[in-house]
């Protein structure tokens, strides 16, 4: 079993796709272990997208980030990280293939709906950033072996 961490950003919040978006990880059998809502503030946006700061593009990123409520999930299942990210698509909309669901729903690079970390390196680092360990309620669905064998 594999963690990581998923960010429905401003966009799409604002847009009100947070129940799609959600129902697509469930279908797809993976566990959202931690969900909350907040207000990302600059100091949390700078330790998120540390590798970023210096970048030109950044003012703008964390402009976009910190502009509405995000929806922050800690997310488990098997291959989770790979998983999530082919169904996030492309990291631009317009060149996310359809079914994803940046492909379904967005059309622009910055306001792509979604962020999921990109390695289990970073998913350590980024879950530590939104949850505390007390905050994380893993649990085993009674559906599990319905949706996978015993040995996957």
């Amino acid at each position: 079993m594999q963690r990581t961490l998923v960010l429905l950003k401003p966009d799409a919040v604002q847009r009100r796709l947070m129940g799609e978006i959600i129902s697509r990880f469930e279908k797809k059998g993976l566990n959202i272990i931690a969900m909350k809502m907040l207000q990302v503030t600059p100091t949390l946006a700078k330790e998120h997208y540390a590798e970023h700061v210096e970048k030109p593009f950044y003012p703008g990123l964390e402009s976009f980030i910190i502009s509405a409520p995000i929806v922050a999930m800690a997310i488990e299942g098997l291959e989770a990280i790979r998983v999530v990210r082919e169904m996030l698509g492309a990291t631009n909309g317009l060149n996310a293939a359809a079914g994803t669901i940046r492909g379904d729903f967005s059309s622009s690079r910055q306001m792509n709906l979604v962020h999921a970390s990109d390695g289990e390196e970073a998913a350590a680092r980024e879950l530590a950033l939104y949850f505390n360990e007390d905050e994380i309620c893993a649990y085993n669905p009674v559906l599990t072996s319905f949706m996978r064998a015993a040995d996957e």
